[in-house]
């Protein structure tokens, strides 16, 4: 696979200042001031993982998907353009706002700005988050995983698939359809939900502590930011809630993903829904909120439980399979 990993993301917004207050005070991002119109932060060793711009607008937003090298980026762009997609060769100015030795950029189906880069800058002072956390798991796996709003799955996921080289994790239809995809050991780095309309659902970082995602917890009820409550998903094990930011969309602040073994992994119809606990979604009708509380009953009634083991002096999830998952394969 040419992708690597989701390296960084941008949206458009004027709440800067909301903006500074949420991703410091309650997800624990370091701010780095950039002038009136941009507000960047960092999560790890590297000069900067998200960007909220002014000057993009409310809605606006890109993403930036990791290549190895050069030759990797230019290979992409062939791919891209053999397929008919139309790719923009970035100028160095464009590289250096993003803190990366080169890009490009192009557009998904749905509208999505992509950009695909290599080298991205280490800052040479240790990374200082804005609350007291453990940090942030990124490293290899990326920044963590974005969920996109489509209008239609079908027509959006062979961009993915077949250009990008994303595969797919596993996939539920009720009581959303949503599929997961994966290109490196992180359960998924990318998913699609069908909603009928184009947008960002949420952004998901994962963090080295359960107690830094809970206290995440408490910062958001005091706020009222909660979107989806405490809970933990089926297919990636995270437990996490979702906190409204000063945008359209959330972030999940999770702890605890599976990794998955790329050589031997099978997708997989997921049939007891999102979460086999908690994860209250406030934006679903009534109808489909009941439906999604009658198959978290199903998995408690089947006593469905995500594998745990000590590693490290910490509660780490298995990468490897367990009963009841195998039980949920298709032959």
């Amino acid at each position: 696979m040419s992708l690597q990993a989701l390296g960084y993301v941008g949206f458009g917004s004027t709440a800067l200042e909301d903006w500074q207050k949420f991703g410091t005070s309650l997800v624990g991002w370091q701010a780095i001031e950039r002038g009136n119109s941009l507000l960047s932060f960092r999560m790890d060793d590297r000069k900067q993982r998200v960007v909220i711009d002014r000057a993009m607008g409310d809605g606006a937003r890109f993403f930036g998907w990791e290549v190895e090298n050069g030759a990797a980026l230019d290979a992409l762009a062939a791919r891209l353009e053999a397929a008919g997609v139309k790719v923009t060769a970035e100028p160095q100015t464009l590289a250096d706002a993003r803190r990366v030795r080169a890009l490009i950029s192009f557009h998904d189906p749905a509208g999505n700005r992509l950009e695909a880069f290599h080298g991205a800058e280490i800052d040479d002072t240790p990374f200082s988050p804005g609350r007291s956390i453990s940090g942030f798991r990124t490293g290899a796996l990326g920044l963590g995983h974005i969920v996109l709003t489509v209008e239609r799955i079908d027509e959006v996921m062979p961009f993915y698939v077949v250009l990008l080289g994303f595969r797919l994790s596993d996939y539920i239809e009720k009581p959303f359809r949503a599929y997961f995809f994966h290109i490196n050991p992180r359960h998924h780095s990318l998913a699609l939900i069908e909603t009928g309309k184009s947008g960002v659902h949420h952004l998901m970082v994962e963090l080295f502590s359960l107690d830094d995602v809970g206290q995440a917890y408490d910062i958001a009820l005091a706020e009222e930011r909660v979107n989806v409550t405490f809970g933990r998903h089926t297919n990636d094990f995270m437990t996490s809630f979702y906190a409204k930011t000063p945008s359209s969309f959330m972030v999940e602040c999770g702890w605890g993903g599976r990794e998955i073994d790329l050589a031997t992994w099978q997708p997989v119809e997921m049939h007891h829904g999102p979460s086999l606990w908690g994860h209250e979604r406030m934006w679903l009708s009534e109808k489909d909120r009941e439906a999604a509380r009658q198959m978290r009953m199903l998995a408690a009634s089947d006593g469905l439980r995500a594998p745990v083991q000590v590693m490290e002096g910490n509660y780490r999830l298995m990468s490897g399979t367990c009963a009841w998952w195998d039980g949920m394969r298709e032959p």
